[in-house]
């Protein structure tokens, strides 16, 4: 009789940490000057949240737990405990794939505990690690398993990868599957993707005259947004999304570095990033032909930047992929974002939401853990996500599935986020716990917010950074 020992403890310990919820942050709310404290999660939608009504611990639920149970015979099964967050959407797909999961073999049975948000998830796994009963598989943020695999507190799963004939690694899209490999070592698998796409009111470009083609770098769409303001079609031509997240794909579009290639130094205030954040600064603060919402309750900002875009307030926004969800793809259309000017290319970031096998399980665990993530990103499963969620598949085979396809016809949106991801940048992993993208964050609300000159902003967050950087490296 197979079966995971560590099931009571874990379980125990997902009641006791069950308790601990999300609280949303109360601040002012206010438009293009506006100040407010700043948010780092990026993608932000109805699929990556989760209210405190929402947060279940589906592993210890009795009537779900008992329904389930009495569907599968779990006696000869090795348990497998898989902890995740998500809000309604998101975790209805994830439970349906696990469902699936337990229904399409005989040797694993997987139970799940939905977290509140991904911090707690890391919270949560750090002390399960400790305490020897984490789950065995979880559904963390790049940075987070980047951390846990420098401790070695994560499986390498190359050792599985490299004895399945079926695993495909080159279907996985690059900028996914790189930002769980180390060297050698593969310490996660990308469960999907994201990335910040455009989306522009459609009656507000036809009234200006504008095809959404034409529009191949970030002076074109200043050029659009003066047109737009100045004949009164909309109060402004364009809305970034407020944080530093935006900015920093602008700069990376510009061919903008994080780090010198030694590591050792910081560029975040050389020319690629200056030219990028000042341009954007004049068109918020002296042209006015931009704005940039802050503050309020939750993703309150977030929504209001939609809001702006779907009534014509404004041309369009920068905003997730996830966002898809949300939209009415009558009113808006979806496009990639552009080149910073003639002479770059667009690279804006794609991030992955990493699954990960705990280090702690037994090596049957870690195998059963290893059979589920590659179950979780097959071409299917993948492009059920993306349908349900808008999120990006992180596998390219995705979009030649019947339901995909058929979607695709109808809904072209759905493609563009996966054709960016194709040419996104990696987004680098703060060598100091974050101290620099806090710089950055700081940064960007006195460029966006305050109309402080980038130069001045980024010279002082390049100082705040660099010290981080160099107690980093000691």
């Amino acid at each position: 009789m197979r079966k995971n020992i560590k099931t009571t403890a874990k379980k125990g310990l997902g009641l006791v940490l069950g308790a601990a919820m999300m609280t949303g942050l109360l601040t002012g709310c206010g438009i293009s000057t506006s100040s407010a404290s700043a948010t780092d999660e990026t993608d932000v939608t109805e699929a990556d949240t989760v209210t405190e009504t929402e947060s279940v611990n589906t592993a210890s639920d009795p009537e779900k737990a008992t329904a389930t149970v009495a569907e599968i015979d779990t006696s000869n099964r090795t348990e497998l405990e898989f902890w995740f967050a998500g809000g309604k959407t998101a975790a209805g797909v994830i439970q349906d794939i696990v469902t699936e999961y337990n229904k399409s073999q005989s040797d694993y049975y997987v139970t799940t505990v939905q977290q509140a948000d991904y911090d707690e998830t890391y919270q949560k796994l750090q002390a399960g690690i400790a305490g020897n009963v984490a789950p065995d598989i979880a559904l963390i943020e790049v940075e987070a398993a980047d951390n846990l695999s420098k401790k070695d507190q994560l499986t390498d799963l190359s050792q599985y990868i490299n004895e399945d004939a079926d695993f495909n690694k080159d279907d996985y899209l690059s900028v996914f599957f790189e930002q769980g490999v180390d060297g050698d070592k593969v310490y996660a698998l990308p469960a999907y993707g994201s990335t910040q796409i455009m989306y522009y009111n459609r009656a507000v470009f036809e009234k200006a005259g504008v095809e959404p083609e034409s529009i191949k770098t970030w002076q074109n769409l200043a050029e659009v947004s003066k047109k737009i303001k100045d004949e009164g079609i909309a109060t402004y031509g364009w809305e970034p999304m407020w944080n530093e997240d935006n900015l920093i794909d602008f700069a990376f579009s510009n061919g903008a570095q994080l780090l010198s290639e030694d590591g050792k130094t910081v560029l975040v205030n050389s020319d690629e990033w200056v030219q990028v954040w000042e341009d954007i600064r004049t068109w918020i603060h002296d042209d006015e032909i931009m704005a940039v919402h802050s503050g309020g309750q939750g993703w309150e900002y977030w929504y209001k930047t939609m809001d702006d875009a779907v009534d014509g307030t404004a041309g369009g926004y920068v905003g997730s992929s996830g966002d898809q969800a949300d939209l009415d793809f009558t009113v808006v259309g979806a496009m990639e974002q552009p080149a910073w000017d003639d002479d770059s290319e667009s690279a804006p970031t794609a991030r992955a939401k990493q699954l990960v096998s705990v280090g702690v399980s037994s090596d049957e665990e870690k195998q059963g853990a290893y059979e589920f993530m590659k179950y979780f990103t097959n071409p299917e499963n993948q492009a059920a996500w993306s349908l349900a969620t808008g999120y990006v598949s992180v596998r390219q085979s995705a979009q030649d599935t019947e339901s995909f396809k058929e979607y695709a016809q109808d809904h072209p949106q759905i493609l563009v986020p996966l054709t960016q991801s194709s040419h996104a940048s990696i987004r680098p992993i703060d060598p100091t716990g974050g101290e620099i993208y806090d710089a950055l964050k700081i940064a960007a609300d006195k460029v966006e917010l305050e109309g402080i000159s980038a130069k001045e902003a980024l010279d002082e967050a390049a100082e705040t950074a660099q010290k981080a950087l160099d107690k980093a490296n000691k």
